[in-house]
């Protein structure tokens, strides 16, 4: 019997004669066999017990770690006993007391500031309604009366108003204590009504020994931009260096059902000279980004709401943001975002400092009225798409908002929509269906040709190119009109994903175009597909799925690449997998888009461009005048000797 041994580090150990030798019949195993085989065992046996010593040592030493552990927390948590035995219970009065203390402390020579509770004021606008609050003379959060939960319309949408959320920035309250303003009670004057109509809330926070801070809000009519004023008397000694550091934190809601979705949507944004840039954010992991050049303003945005801090007329420098996604959506919660920014103060006694809040929708036509650069926060094409969004303001948003002034159904205003662009796209729609025409009435000559030729693949494309030449047909005339449409495919993608007029608009059995339909819903989450089946990404799916049967069966094949070949039937799956969680709204398009192509293309093939009429505009081109070749025909045959010789050569090469 042979057995084979195997070490770490792969050398084989090959061994005779473990149990008993092979030997002749008739003889027994002489004595330097014996003395051999005996010699052979003694490197086994040897390794045998190493490891069985190694195997113990460490059960053994496992066993005495496990132990020492297990004694030093019974010591850890006797000590731990002992210390909270010795400390004495604190009362209700006790504990008030101590607060008061550090309240005090923190407040130093503004004396008020550490007197009273937190109370909030109200103030609304036709657009939002807006809370304050005293402690920080801050804005705690916003509902936006135009805009209502996804779970519930009767709940407005709020931005802000989360457990952390802050607007600060410390200042030297004494000679050796810097506290952060929003752990200060402000004093909160009354609510001034102005004569345009505006409302100004005022917080004070003032020193005893002169110095002022004052926090000035103005909320204007028909507005979601709130300015901010601080104004400060006695800088110098408040700041450190004239230079106050702002630190903004908040916390970013689930506005929209698909959570993922909005969650792609999400970003750090800011603009710097003169130039929007963004950061994407991620899904559940922190997102940092530094800005070292002077910024007008600074925001975070989701797929149809922003919260955006700016300075009017100045700049930040040192911004330091950060989002940091929250894995369990629960909560409601998806991001955890934060800025810290610094701004330089003039070296004088009062200074004023004019911020701008914008809590509100991403609406093209409302951020763009501020002449700030925000419009671009609006995502209508953004990477190396960045060019469709000048489609989409110039031509979509014009084209849709005129529809829809008209057609009141958001549904209908898409399908007109898609009508329109097939009007337009019509011209090439046409020189597509002529090429491809042609094609089909050239296939049974290029199947004769296929014929000819076998697997000589350059013989056979030579040939075919002098076909297309003498009937006067472009091989690529089916190929460009496509890629003129691969622009309007990426703008109408960002158009329906960024469009906040979808929001919670329905339209047959989809309660929000701005969401997926749920034609179908599980418990179980499937990779790529999710928790449910949409109506309308499965009919665009179909739709497509006919449009590439019927153009396999009206064109000729001349590719046997099998990858190429099954193509068309792949993208249809791929497309259901991909649009399941995508916006209702672009997969209603898409399958209008469809549907309104294949009736296209069937009305002019069957009654515009007739097969005898084609037939005999290719015979009279070929009784014409021959015309020279045009330089990129010139250059494609020559690419087609070149590879038929290369081929032709190799094909000899085998054969000797």
């Amino acid at each position: 019997m042979w057995y084979v041994f195997k070490n770490q580090a792969d050398v084989e150990l090959s061994l005779a004669f473990i149990t008993f030798a092979p030997r002749r019949p008739g003889r027994s195993p002489s004595n330097k066999e014996i003395d051999r085989m005996k010699k052979d065992k003694m490197p086994i046996i040897g390794a045998v017990l190493l490891g069985v010593l190694f195997i113990a040592f460490f059960m053994l030493t496992s066993k005495q770690q496990q132990e020492n552990a297990r004694l030093e927390k019974i010591k850890q948590d006797s000590i731990a006993r002992v210390e909270a035995a010795k400390i004495k219970p604190q009362n209700t009065a006790d504990s008030l007391r101590l607060d008061s203390v550090n309240r005090s402390q923190a407040a130093g020579g503004f004396t008020t500031a550490a007197v009273g509770a937190e109370s909030e004021t109200v103030v609304e606008n036709e657009l939002l309604k807006a809370t304050f609050s005293n402690k920080g003379g801050q804005l705690k959060k916003v509902e936006l009366k135009k805009f209502n939960s996804y779970k519930d319309a009767h709940v407005p949408v709020v931005i802000g108003g989360g457990k952390n959320d802050n607007f600060g920035y410390k200042i030297n309250t004494s000679n050796t204590v810097s506290t952060p303003t929003n752990e200060l009670l402000f004093a909160a004057a009354p609510i001034v009504k102005n004569s345009d109509g505006s409302q100004t809330l005022t917080f004070t926070l003032q020193s005893a020994g002169g110095q002022k801070i004052e926090h000035q809000y103005i909320v204007r009519p028909n507005q979601y931009l709130i300015n901010w004023t601080i104004n400060l008397i006695g800088a110098s000694n408040l700041f450190t260096n004239n230079q106050l550091n702002l630190h903004w934190n908040t916390q970013l809601h689930q506005q929209q059902r698909a959570a993922d979705y909005e969650k792609q949507h999400s970003r750090i944004v800011y603009y710097t000279d003169n130039s929007f840039d963004y950061t994407t954010a991620k899904a559940t992991a922190e997102v940092d980004k530094k800005i070292e050049k002077p910024t007008n303003w600074v925001g975070f945005t989701q797929q149809f709401f922003n919260a955006t801090l700016a300075l009017n007329k100045e700049t930040f420098s040192n911004i330091d943001a950060k989002m940091t996604g929250i894995a369990d959506t629960a909560s409601g919660q998806l991001f955890d975002a934060s800025a810290d920014m610094q701004l330089k103060l003039p070296s004088s006694a009062t200074v004023s400092i004019p911020l701008q809040i914008y809590f509100g929708p991403n609406d093209y036509g409302i951020l763009k009225q501020y002449d700030n650069g925000m419009k671009n926060i609006v995502d209508l094409g953004s990477g190396m798409f960045s060019f469709v969004k000048y489609i989409n303001r110039g031509v979509i948003i014009p084209v849709f908002d005129m529809i829809t002034s008209a057609v009141s159904n958001f549904g209908w205003a898409i399908a007109i929509l898609t009508l329109v662009i097939r009007i337009v796209l019509a011209p090439l729609t046409y020189s597509s269906y002529k090429s491809g025409a042609k094609m089909k009435v050239l296939r049974p000559e290029l199947d004769e040709l296929k014929k000819k030729f076998g697997s000589d693949q350059q013989g056979f494309a030579m040939e075919q190119m002098k076909l297309f030449r003498e009937a006067g047909v472009n091989p690529m005339g089916g190929c460009i009109p496509i890629l003129f449409q691969i622009p309007i495919f990426f703008s109408l993608y960002s158009f329906f994903g960024s469009n906040i007029a979808l929001r919670g608009k329905s339209f047959l059995w989809a309660n929000d175009l701005s969401s997926y339909d749920t034609f179908f819903h599980w418990n179980a989450h499937i990779p790529v597909l999710g928790d449910h089946l949409s109506l309308f990404t499965l009919l665009s799916s179909v739709t497509s799925l006919l449009m590439s049967l019927y153009n396999i069966n009206a064109t000729p094949q001349t590719q046997d690449n099998p990858v190429l070949k099954y193509m068309p039937y792949m993208m249809p799956v791929i497309f259901l997998l991909w649009w399941n969680n995508m916006p209702s709204a672009l997969t209603w398009y898409y399958t209008v888009s469809n549907v309104m192509t294949l009736l296209i293309q069937l009305f002019i093939q069957k009654v515009i461009i007739k097969p005898e009429k084609v037939l005999a505009s290719i015979e009279e081109k070929r009784k014409g005048p021959k015309k020279g070749k045009g330089k990129f025909q010139q250059r494609l045959e020559q690419m087609a000797e070149m590879q038929k010789k290369m081929q032709d050569a190799k094909d000899r090469a085998n054969k000797r």
